[in-house]
């Protein structure tokens, strides 16, 4: 069973979420994904070792989740940038490297998404629902927006981003 892309939003969604009770739909709604699909990815990330437990009594492992974020989520998932869109700011333009990071005269990396505020080079989601899910979550946005910057960006951003990775998921 290989990780897809999805599995990982699921985890950090758990992770951001913990002590949440959730049921297969509510987090396929919260997530914009379909129940099926929501339940495929919780097996397969159990499988990985990301959660620990099973369905979805399952619980974020820390461990796992923070040293496949850190070192493999780049590999497994690289990123996919192309020409200028209207979207969601991510990666060093949106929070919380946006406030540590100066800001060039260059246009933002943004998630494509029809309600987005920004304009500037289409960077690919994780998955295509995570533009959605990151705008009423803000903490899910701020890890992916982490993760983004890891997928992406310079070597000061990267280390930035593990940096401020490894205090999220403690």
């Amino acid at each position: 069973m290989s990780l897809k892309p999805q599995d990982l939003l699921v985890a950090l969604k758990l992770w951001v979420t913990q002590g949440q009770r959730w049921t297969y739909p509510l987090l396929a709604t919260s997530l914009g994904m379909s129940v099926s699909e929501t339940h495929g990815s919780v097996k397969r990330a159990v499988a990985a070792g990301l959660l620990a437990g099973g369905g979805l009594d399952a619980r974020p492992n820390a461990d796992a989740l923070r040293e496949f974020v850190v070192h493999g989520a780049r590999y497994a998932f690289p990123a996919s940038p192309g020409g200028l869109t209207r979207g969601m700011p991510t990666a060093h333009a949106a929070s919380p490297l946006k406030g540590l990071i100066a800001q060039s005269d260059e246009p933002p990396p943004v998630w494509p998404h029809p309600e987005g505020a920004a304009r500037g080079p289409r960077l690919d989601p994780l998955f295509p629902s995570v533009p959605g899910a990151a705008s009423r979550d803000p903490a899910l946005y701020e890890l992916l927006a982490l993760l983004d910057a890891l997928r992406t960006g310079r070597a000061r951003e990267r280390q930035l981003a593990v940096r401020l990775l490894q205090e999220r998921l403690k």
